[in-house]
């Protein structure tokens, strides 16, 4: 039996559901779930995550359920699945129990981790900061311990910034490495389903479930990426080389005095809007969904992108992807910021979001552009980016910078 309360406060964020599910009491003090969107599925196996709760963000299939993408316009015409996406399935059958589906940005366009239909999921670190988008619930659930973790999917770094700004674990794999069948596309050659977890531990198990078996290689040559470091406060970068001090052992790299940040960032902007106009063009052209007014502009600004744009952006995306590749061979790992800034205020001035998006854009393209994997080490400053295919590699080496801030009690 399943009773639902609705709580409100004063702003959007302080709503707070509470679900009585049998003996469970969860209660959504962050916001982080969609509206009647809390129910249980079990484990339909023992497994590896046996013991594990999770949920998942709504643009992921659950059968039974509508997929929603943040946009109840959306969710009202959506039909019902006819199936979990195999990725749920897969967790299932491994032993994780689903206790919901959490709120994303509209359709995902968004890396700020607003919903002005469903409000602003709490950020785990400090309820006045955004707490990052577009998978911004089911990084709050997650960092509220309203589940040990949490599907959602990065195109332009949906994982990765909701991770750095909420201080949890975030993983985005290598493209195709985790299948996307039974998720709403967005721009499809740069989509991947992405996870949250409070440590490397948990992000290491749920990995060695989702992800295809690989020979173990490990982290040999180990460089920080020095000039991304030239996006961020002089103060920030300094906490970053203190952060990254220890690990890197090897030269710096350096991408942006090859690759303008400026050019990485259109091109990346441009192929996706291309593709977001294909994949949601239509079906946006007859719903006409209500969405919050920045939300709609990044849709029209999508279909107005032109074909000969696209290509000159796609041939931009498929040199820049051919040198990083030749720099990231098996055994070598970069470090790198995820955001130009540690966090961003509710009630950040339109001109600083413009700012993040510009700068954070161009950092979190460099794995898009490419396919790799890139991981958010928790409240490090540091994520680690591999080449295609080191997705365990750079999990076990997480392991070892998890075990590294325990020894020094960070």
């Amino acid at each position: 039996m399943l009773r639902l309360r609705l709580q409100f406060g004063r702003r959007p964020q302080d709503l707070a559901i509470s679900v009585m599910m049998d003996d469970e009491h969860i209660v959504d003090t962050a916001g982080a779930f969609v509206p009647g969107e809390i129910f249980r599925l079990d484990a339909t196996a023992q497994g590896s995550l046996a013991g594990l709760t999770f949920a998942v963000k709504d643009l992921i299939d659950i059968a039974g359920r509508r997929t929603g993408g943040g946009n109840p316009d959306w969710r009202a015409a959506a039909t019902p699945a006819a199936a979990h996406a195999p990725v749920v399935t897969r967790l299932l059958a491994n032993g994780a129990t689903f206790l919901g589906k959490t709120v994303t940005d509209e359709l995902a366009f968004s890396l700020e981790g607003r919903n002005i239909h469903y409000g602003i999921p709490r950020n785990p670190q400090n309820p006045d900061w955004l707490p990052g988008g577009s998978s911004s619930g089911s990084a709050a659930a997650v960092g509220a311990r309203l589940v040990d973790f949490a599907l959602g999917t990065d195109t332009g770094g949906s994982v990765r910034v909701p991770a750095a700004f909420s201080g949890i674990w975030g993983m985005r794999p290598s493209h195709y490495a985790v299948p996307l069948d039974g998720v709403l596309p967005f721009a499809p050659s740069y989509d991947t389903i992405g996870w949250f977890a409070r440590d490397a531990q948990t992000l290491a198990r749920v990995g060695d479930v989702l992800l295809p078996p690989a020979q173990h290689v490990d982290c040999l040559t180990i460089s920080i990426v020095e000039d991304t470091l030239d996006m961020l406060d002089p103060a920030d970068a300094h906490a970053f080389r203190d952060a990254a001090r220890q690990f890197a052992n090897a030269a710096p790299m350096r991408v942006f005095e090859h690759w303008p940040s400026a050019q990485l960032q259109w091109a990346y902007s441009t192929v996706q809007g291309y593709e977001i106009a294909r994949s949601l063009g239509s079906r946006l052209d007859a719903l006409k969904p209500r969405f919050a007014m920045d939300i709609g502009e990044r849709f029209a600004s999508a279909s107005a992108i032109s074909y000969a744009d696209y290509e000159t952006a796609a041939a931009v995306r498929r040199s820049f992807a051919g040198w990083l590749r030749e720099r990231l061979p098996p055994g070598t790992v970069a470090l790198l910021p995820v955001t130009s800034v540690p966090h961003l205020r509710i009630d950040a001035p339109s001109e600083e979001i413009g700012r993040f998006y510009a700068s954070t854009l161009a950092l979190t393209a460099l794995a898009g552009h490419l396919g790799a994997p890139q991981l958010q080490c928790g409240r490090s400053p540091l994520s680690v980016m591999g080449g295609c295919g080191s997705d365990r590699a750079i999990l076990n080496f997480a392991l070892g910078i998890d075990r590294e801030k325990s020894n020094d009690g960070r």
